[in-house]
């Protein structure tokens, strides 16, 4: 359902600074930031105390500091751990904006019938006049017909307005002199008005206004110059035009100026809110292949600009400041080049309502949304629908800004709080989580050092401090962006370091607001007397991904390729460091147990024409399972996969894309490899087709020169196989995997026999 508010759209964010220690023993140094959070988000994800409902908030607006709220709910109380007893809140409460606490004004939505419930809240343009739409009888035991006036001043029904709408309102907007509504009803004062009409706002006589639709309402909003309405909602026609789900018609008259016919059949309009040169769609579909996301239109031609099309049910759209503010349970976002459907719900996100520079190209005939922001508070679904968060709205008070959320969430940032909650354009408190950091030297005069990025709420982009063998002033200091679906791999090379001694770092992370983390756990490494021949190698022949399983800690898998920084998450804690390698000295393996154990790495990416997978193995196995491949998802199996390399049930390697149909290179069958002893494969693809290499010796080639075109994931140890030849009874690996690479061009034979030749771990 929706809730229409008047938006306050200029309104900027204000400075704050603080800082929080790093640990004993450290100085840290935190330079000025101009804002508290990562431009141009707006507001912090740290949620503000404020008191709580026992039911879901479907309406919010706001005016002169007081957020007013309504939906289906009884009772107010204090947020956890504060004073204060239980309150009678019959489905509206008003509260102060900068406190979070209730204000004097009560007002009770009931119905004699039904269940009283308040759908839509929105204030006059004067500010004196606060209209209400929903399903109810009575407010405050005078009569209405579930539309309402309330005089702001002094919180009390207008029983001189009294329109009679003969089903449930979902939505208002309000210009100087007319209400208009959109919902179930048929009639309005006893004549003909299909889901939408409009009434006087002074005393609720019916507008000529007539724009009938076949299906429900759920959104209405008026352009900025008053001239026309737009429409949303379940319907097909209105006034007999073919338009699903959006029109645009005149404000007078109602009759229909632009109709749209994009959006999917299933898919419906739920919000709609304007800005000062567009207007945005929040939209939710109810079955596979819907338009579940959002849509952002020119207000000169009301042409669609970009469409964003997460999926995940969006309630709630607010443009603000340059940034369009999302609720919804957003859970896969795999068309937008983002994130797939990995089991995480994401209920509030925030986008910037405009592409910066050149839009990119359409996709599917549309253009892509904007990419997201580093705004991630975090709720949960709740109860009702389970869709989380319902309405926002931002209200000032003095120079801070508030950003209020109502649904139907019970928890916020992990800790109990039901149906309300707000945050700030100050207070940054949110501290990153504390980097995870490995080191490597396979070189005298370099010790690498890498971190997956840290993860902060309202900052993405973090400020990393270096501190080398316990010092207290860093040796190096660097930015890097990080979000919540995106966290890659951060790396330093430190040269000034001495071959045969042993260096110990540890690193911080800070966000904009001087917020700074625990100190990451120590990483050691002593810098080798002599290049090590084998890493050295798949550095220097342009590794983008190179994982030698060396980690002491789960999740991370550091890559220490040359630059590419493509690190892994581990998936089920594979068991770390095993011995001995498969390349002689330092170097250890990962151990999966072909079942629950995977690693994936932590960076969405499309695979280009030409590509060589490089990895050592060790197994028993007669499971078969996944050794490398690319797929589209992460921690679920993916729907798209190819670019592999398998072992079959007997222990046959193959190595297989996707072009149309599978196709396959495969050893020999009496050339078996699951013998418990290390061995070496390689599989290359570019423009003179597929070749595949084991243990430094070819084993055939196809001609096949192209493979499946998608965004993805590289997964070490397991991921789907189902439809590919000789699948094994384990799409999972069980065994060791050992110095995994992946590299952007078609490795030489040449190439790949000096690599094994390089290694001295015993091979078949």
């Amino acid at each position: 359902m929706v809730t229409e508010r008047r938006r306050s759209r200029v309104l900027t964010a204000a400075v704050v600074l603080s800082l929080a220690g790093a640990g004993a023993g450290i100085a840290v140094v935190v330079t000025p930031h101009a804002s508290a959070i990562t431009p141009p988000v707006s507001f912090t994800a740290d949620n503000l105390p404020a008191w709580q409902t026992n039911g879901i908030v479907w309406a919010m607006t706001q005016v002169n500091g007081t957020v007013f709220t309504g939906g289906t709910f009884s009772e107010l109380r204090p947020p956890a751990g504060a004073s204060g007893s239980p309150q009678q809140a019959v489905n509206f409460a008003a509260l102060d904006a900068a406190t979070g606490n209730p204000t004097s004004c009560k007002l009770s939505f009931t119905a004699t019938s039904s269940t009283a419930t308040v759908r839509s809240l929105v204030v006059s343009k004067d500010k004196k006049t606060l209209y209400a739409g929903g399903r109810f009888g009575a407010v405050n035991g005078v009569k209405v017909s579930n539309v309402a006036a309330i005089d702001i001043a002094g919180c009390t029904p207008k029983a001189a307005f009294h329109p009679g709408f003969s089903a449930t309102v979902r939505a208002l907007a309000v210009s100087g002199d007319t209400l208009y509504a959109a919902g179930d009803f048929g009639t309005v004062q006893g004549q003909s008005r299909q889901k939408f009409a409009a009434v006087d706002a002074a005393t609720g006589a019916l507008r000529p206004f007539t724009a009938n639709a076949d299906e429900s309402g759920r959104a209405i909003e008026l352009t900025p110059d008053g001239k026309n309405v737009l429409l949303g909602g379940d319907f097909f026609t209105l006034n007999g035009a073919n338009s699903h789900a959006l029109a645009v018609a005149d404000a007078a008259s109602g009759a229909v100026k632009k109709t749209y016919n994009s959006f999917h059949p299933l898919s419906v309009v739920m919000d709609i809110a304007t800005d000062g040169t567009s207007f945005y769609t929040g939209n939710q579909g109810n079955s596979g292949g819907v338009f579940d996301g959002r849509a952002a239109f020119d207000l000169s031609d009301f042409g669609e600009r970009w469409r964003d099309r997460c999926l995940g049910a969006t309630q709630n759209v607010l443009p603000y400041d340059g940034v369009l503010y999302i609720s919804s349970h957003a859970h896969n976002c795999a068309t937008e080049g983002e994130f797939p459907d990995d089991g995480k719900r994401r209920y509030l996100m925030a986008q910037p309502t405009h592409h910066k520079g050149t839009a990119p190209a359409p996709v599917d005939g549309f253009v892509p949304g904007t990419r997201k922001l580093g705004w991630f508070p975090a709720v949960n679904g709740g109860i009702g629908e389970g869709v989380g968060p319902r309405v926002m709205a931002v209200a000032a008070k003095g120079d801070t800004k508030y950003m209020w959320v109502g649904g139907e969430f019970t928890t916020v940032n992990g800790k109990p709080q039901q149906g309300l909650t707000r945050f700030a354009s100050t207070g940054d408190t949110g501290v990153p989580t504390t980097p995870v950091v490995s080191a490597g030297s396979v070189r005298p005069g370099e010790v690498q050092l890498r971190w997956r990025t840290s993860l902060d709420a309202d900052d993405s982009k973090l400020t990393y401090r270096i501190y080398r063998n316990g010092a207290a002033t860093p040796v190096h200091t660097m930015t890097a962006d990080s979000l919540d679906f995106e966290r890659r791999q951060a790396s330093w090379n430190d040269t000034a370091v001495t071959a045969g001694k042993t260096y110990t770092y540890r690193v911080t992370a800070t966000d904009g607001a001087g917020n700074t983390s625990a100190l990451s756990a120590t990483a050691s490494v002593t810098v080798p007397a002599s290049v090590q021949a084998y890493p050295n190698q798949v550095r220097a022949d342009g590794a983008t991904l190179y994982w030698r399983y060396d980690d002491t800690v789960s999740p991370y898998v550091a890559d220490s390729s040359g630059g590419g920084n493509t690190s892994g998450v581990q998936v089920g804690a594979p068991a770390l460091r095993q011995t001995p390698g498969a390349v002689t000295g330092s170097s250890t393996a990962m151990g999966f147990n072909g079942t629950s154990q995977q690693v994936y790495s932590d960076h969405r990416e499309t695979v280009g024409g030409s590509y060589t997978l490089e990895t050592w193995f060790k197994t028993g196995t007669t499971r078969g399972g996944k050794l490398i491949g690319f797929g589209s998802h992460t921690t679920w199996q993916s729907g798209q996969y190819d670019k592999q390399l398998y072992m079959t049930d007997s222990g046959r390697l193959v190595f297989g894309v996707y072009s149309g149909s599978p196709y396959t290179l495969a050893t020999q069958w009496f050339e078996t490899y699951n013998d418990n002893r290390w061995h070496h494969v390689v599989a290359t693809q570019g423009p003179a087709g597929m070749a595949l290499y084991v243990d430094g010796r070819p084993k055939g080639t196809l001609g096949v020169a192209t493979h499946g075109a998608y965004t993805g994931y590289w997964h070490v140890g397991g991921d789907n196989l189902a439809g590919w030849p000789g699948r094994p009874v384990s799409d999972r690996f069980a065994g060791q995997l050992d110095e995994t690479a992946v590299y952007p061009k078609v490795l030489t034979p040449a190439q790949v026999k000096n690599h094994f030749d390089l290694a001295t771990a015993p091979s078949a």
